[in-house]
């Protein structure tokens, strides 16, 4: 949990205050702000929340597009403080910054926060006076700020404007926030092609609507990606709640806040039902780990058996959950820590509660110690018990501390810690229409863990502690599950262990980033040229309005730069590791983040070694899927597949598959070999595997034309024609078809007739010799002929020896090997 503000209507009269009341004047710059002051009760009822979750929270909502022809638009800036304690100032600066990062327009406050929050509205007049002429591009609204107490407050000097010195002066923590909007109509990116991976609706809808098989009616998973595609599942998840095991599960009608410990109205198995009924493929409910005594500081009456049993119910309940809801994930855990010197961070995969209070006799209300605010040990708990972390609403100063260092890197850490929250909806909103406007951003924090050399993904939750579980907004954390991987606690935590996540704030949009043929979350060794690829799919018809690509240096501590502002790019690294990300801002404002790739860029040196690679194939026709395994001492570029000796098509990444149309290939046994190509273009060769094919019998007919009575008039005969049909008028009928074949090509003729009659099969040459023939007693004839090495027309003719029908058909099966 993070504090945050989302007041209800009727606690926020709107009052306009002057500027000289309230705000710090700047010259030049026109505006307005309105303010509503919160219900001074809206902490009252969990005075508990202040022993360890005080601090400022502030938020800024900016409109991407604006419908005005000025292009202005309202800033809303909402600041919150949770405490019944000394009363709080904020002060807080916007900017206003252009493309180029020169500042357009600027706004200076300071609120007081006597009764826990402020609502702020700024306007912007958009493109008119000293702004008529600001050009179309993509601007960026920055805001900043801090909080003091009202007397240190007070005894700033009034000309004291700059935060950054504030902060510095009253050790406060300085919270910034920056988000783009559009103004005008500014160029778009070109995109590559990129077909959206498989989501559990479009696996759901292919199991529907298959027959073959009863796995792919269960919902099987395992056909090929669409060209220009990934072999990958994304599932969407909220991996950030509470219920009422902590603070959470308050009723949305009622709910404006965190509730106290315990008491909210809905539990774990409340929340995993609305989850899967709001669409989620994956809840998590991450209960407070200092809660489960009843109380968010020390309950000397609480007994570690009650303790337990509570952590255990929820484990329970997640597990029955999961037993009778294939294809959603429940997931209960904990959040481990407090704000106030401290930092909350999710623990994934843990059948234990760890914690570190104890009550009036000294007993541990936890399963294992891991002393609060001790980073170091939680880490180093986490290695020893395999388990998932995800930093929450990380901070850049006073959170994750180790010797002095804020979010300071830790090699146990870096192991077990998975993801970093880089957006997060309030908290505390009871929104359940996905519109909710209250948001915040931890980008900084973000880089700054990569900078200090953690391997973490982005991540977007809501931090719901109303039970709205997953429906205050449409962000998401997506994971990508090989195709055909069950959906399950472990499988889904092999994938967060794998970094393959991606945040995005539309349900309905992916992103995934590639670099040499790896995908995000992977990390490898390269020499010479990098080409990164940002890969970007929405179903919902929404395009991209910017794309970047960042570059950093793990361990570094420095910052990180954009490299491209292009959906590809091609660099060569300096010798030494790095780290790229992608990130797009789609048309509607709504942005995605890709996990990043780490690279270790090393020196060139000559590669001789070719790949070693195995092949196989799974099916007989439709689809046949051919599958390589692949290694290399450096790296595998690609893998080719051949079916007797003629390239049929490739893949460019792990797992390698090819999706084989049956149909291309005549039915019998066939030859794969799949070729593993490295970067330096050694190839690798497989064994050679048979595989058969035998394609369902497709039948084309071609219906006598007369007339057909010799030679010279012959009906001419398509080679896609599987079957003649035709009649005898009369017993002096003949009928002649003209065939062509191939050198050296087989063909057989089988002719069923009428119950009765005699008719006879011929094949002739051009010049009406017989080349073979069937002469029966019955209208049921067979031949085969064999061409020479010289392409030629044959004939067939058929004749009615014996009896005769305009009525009744015969027909001719033609088969060509």
């Amino acid at each position: 949990m993070k504090i945050k503000s989302n007041l209800p209507a009727h606690l926020k009269p709107v009052l306009k205050l002057s500027t000289r009341a309230v705000l710090m004047s700047l010259a030049a710059v026109t505006f307005s702000v309105a303010f509503a002051v919160a219900s001074p009760n809206l902490y009252a009822a969990n005075a508990e929340v202040e022993h360890d979750h005080v601090e400022l929270d502030a938020t800024i909502d900016v409109p991407y597009r604006s419908a005005s022809a000025t292009e202005a638009r309202s800033f809303k800036l909402q600041l919150a403080y949770p405490t019944n304690a000394a009363v709080q100032v904020a002060r807080w600066h916007v900017q206003l910054r252009a493309p180029s990062g020169a500042v357009v327009d600027e706004w200076r406050g300071v609120s007081p926060l006597e009764r826990g929050a402020a609502d702020l509205k700024i306007e912007w007049a958009g493109r008119v006076g000293k702004n008529a002429k600001l050009a179309d591009g993509i601007y960026t609204v920055h805001m900043s700020a801090l909080s003091v107490e009202r007397t240190a407050h007070r005894a700033l000097a009034p000309e004291m404007t700059a935060l950054d010195d504030i902060a510095t002066l009253t050790n406060g923590d300085l919270i910034g926030q920056s988000w783009e909007m559009r103004v005008g109509n500014p160029p778009t990116p070109k995109m590559p092609a990129f077909a959206a991976m498989k989501t559990s609706a479009t696996a759901n809808i292919e199991a529907k609507n298959t027959e073959s098989s009863a796995a792919a009616k269960a919902g099987d998973t395992n056909a090929a990606p669409s060209t220009a595609s990934l072999p990958y599942t994304v599932y969407y998840g909220n991996l950030h709640s509470q219920t009422n095991h902590s603070d959470g599960g308050g009723n949305v009608a009622t709910c404006t806040s965190s509730q106290a410990a315990q008491t909210g109205q809905f539990g774990p198995a409340d929340a995993f039902v609305y989850g899967k009924n709001a669409g989620l493929d994956v809840l998590m409910t991450s209960e407070h780990n200092h809660y489960f005594d009843g109380s968010s500081g020390t309950n000397g009456a609480a007994t570690f058996t009650g303790v337990r049993n509570l952590y255990q119910s929820g484990v329970t309940a997640a597990a029955n959950f999961n037993a009778a809801n294939p294809g959603f994930l429940a997931i209960y855990g904990m959040e481990w820590g407090v704000i106030s010197n401290g930092g909350h961070m999710n623990i994934f995969g843990s059948n234990d509660l760890l914690g570190w209070e104890t009550n009036s006799s000294g007993q541990l209300l936890a399963d294992a110690l891991t002393p609060k605010s001790d980073y170091a040990t939680i880490y180093s708990v986490m290695k020893q018990r395999g388990l998932v972390g995800q930093f929450n609403h990380p901070d850049t100063s006073g959170q994750f501390v180790i010797g002095g260092t804020s979010l300071a890197y830790n090699a146990d850490g870096d192991e077990v810690m998975a993801l970093a929250e880089i957006m997060n909806t309030s908290a505390f909103s009871s929104n359940t229409t996905e519109t909710e406007t209250g948001r915040s951003n931890f980008e900084s924090a973000f880089n700054m863990l990569l900078e200090r050399g953690f391997h973490v993904a982005p991540a977007s939750n809501q931090d719901n502690h109303c039970a709205n579980w997953g429906t205050a907004y449409t962000n998401r954390t997506a994971v990508l599950l090989p195709n055909g991987t069950t959906l399950n606690t472990a499988n889904y935590l092999a994938a967060l262990k794998a970094r393959r996540v991606f945040a995005t704030m539309d349900k309905n949009s992916q992103l995934v980033l590639t670099a040499n043929g790896k995908i995000m979350g992977e990390r490898f060794q390269n020499s010479g040229t990098l080409s990164l690829k940002a890969n970007f799919a929405n179903s919902a018809g929404r395009s991209v309005s910017t794309v970047s690509i960042f570059e950093g240096v793990p361990g570094r501590n420095g910052t990180v730069t954009t490299l491209a502002t292009t959906a590809t790019a091609t660099t060569t690294p300096s010798l030494g590791k790095h780290f790229y990300y992608s990130k797009v801002t789609q048309d509607d404002g709504k942005i995605l983040w890709s996990a990043p790739i780490w690279v270790e860029q090393v020196a060139a040196t000559v590669d001789t070694t070719a790949p070693v690679v195995s092949a196989s194939s799974a099916g007989t026709s439709g689809t046949i899927t051919f599958n390589a395994t692949a290694t290399d001492n450096v790296g595998v570029a690609r893998v080719d597949f051949y079916v007797d000796n003629v390239l049929k098509g490739n893949s460019t990444s792990a797992p390698y598959s090819y999706a084989f149309a049956s149909t291309t290939v005549t039915d019998g046994v066939h030859s794969l070999v799949a070729k593993a190509v490295d970067a330096a273009g050694n190839v690798g060769s497989s064994a050679a595997q048979n595989f058969t094919v035998t394609n369902a019998p497709v039948t084309v007919s071609f219906n006598e034309a007369e007339s057909n009575g010799s030679i010279a008039a012959a009906n001419v005969v398509a080679r896609n024609v599987t079957n003649i049909v035709g009649t005898m008028g009369n017993t002096t009928d003949k009928d002649y078809f003209a065939v062509a074949l191939n050198a050296n090509e087989k063909i057989t003729l089988n002719m069923t007739g009428p119950t009765g009659k005699d008719y006879d099969l011929y094949l002739l040459s051009s010049a009406g010799a017989t080349l073979t023939s069937s002469t029966g007693s019955t209208a049921t004839e067979t031949l085969t002929y064999t061409n020479n090495a010289t392409a030629k027309t044959v004939y067939i003719q058929v004749l009615a020896y014996s009896g005769s029908s305009t009525t009744l058909t015969y027909n001719v099966k033609i088969t060509r090997q």
